[in-house]
């Protein structure tokens, strides 16, 4: 069986071989490179052949949140894992917005590590535990006072754009999984807004978790 290849991506050399060490102490895993900042990372894609990659949020040149998208726009089959310092759930949401299928905190990396790439290889997304308790409290104000929303308003098609749209997909992307086109799927993601009565795309992520059309691993 081929190695699951994994980049890492941060500006902490000392923080990139630590990364490294463990990882190559998995079985089956391997680390196929590493940058120092978002633009070099763009460029070793080019030629690394990456399952995932591992980046900071906090990179010179292209910032994390920057590089996840240029990421699952650029190489949507590469999942993108992001492991940083900010213990903060406004970054956690913007990361999982931009397309990062996991997000963990670099004080528990070395307990939460192997647990996050495992459950991102199967398709779910990770949440570390230093912020699944402020998570499950922001999803169960979806149901409480002036934030309170419908059981569930939303048509098939509203549902599969809503998916789509919590797992990282740009417009184009989802517009070429349901055979429409983009300016439909503009159209359902204004129409998804105004029937949640929600403000943005992390508050579609919000809604998607609670309804559990993406599988949160915390």
């Amino acid at each position: 069986m081929n190695p699951y290849r994994v980049v890492l991506a941060d500006d902490h050399v000392i923080f990139r071989h630590g990364m490294r060490k463990i990882i190559e102490e998995i079985p089956g895993l391997e680390v196929a490179g590493e940058a120092s900042d978002g633009l070099e990372l763009m460029s070793l894609l080019k030629t690394a052949g990456t399952d995932m990659v591992i980046l900071d949020i906090s990179m010179p040149s292209l910032r994390g949140i920057e590089a996840t998208r240029e990421i699952r726009m650029l190489y949507p089959d590469v999942k993108v894992l992001i492991l940083t310092m900010h213990r903060n759930k406004e970054y956690l949401y913007h990361c999982i917005s931009a397309g990062a299928q996991g997000y963990l905190v670099k004080e528990d990396s070395d307990v939460e590590l192997f647990a996050a790439i495992e459950t991102i290889r199967k398709g779910g997304i990770y949440v570390t535990r230093l912020l699944a308790g402020e998570l499950a409290e922001d999803l169960s104000q979806l149901y409480q006072g002036n934030t309170q929303l419908p059981s569930e308003p939303l048509t098939p098609r509203e549902r599969e754009v809503l998916k789509l749209i919590a797992e990282g997909k740009s417009n184009k992307e989802i517009a070429e999984l349901l055979f429409i086109s983009v300016r439909t799927v503009e159209r359902h993601r204004a129409n998804l807004l105004g029937k949640l009565h929600l403000k943005n795309t992390a508050d579609l992520v919000k809604y998607a978790i609670s309804k559990g059309y993406v599988a949160v691993f915390p």
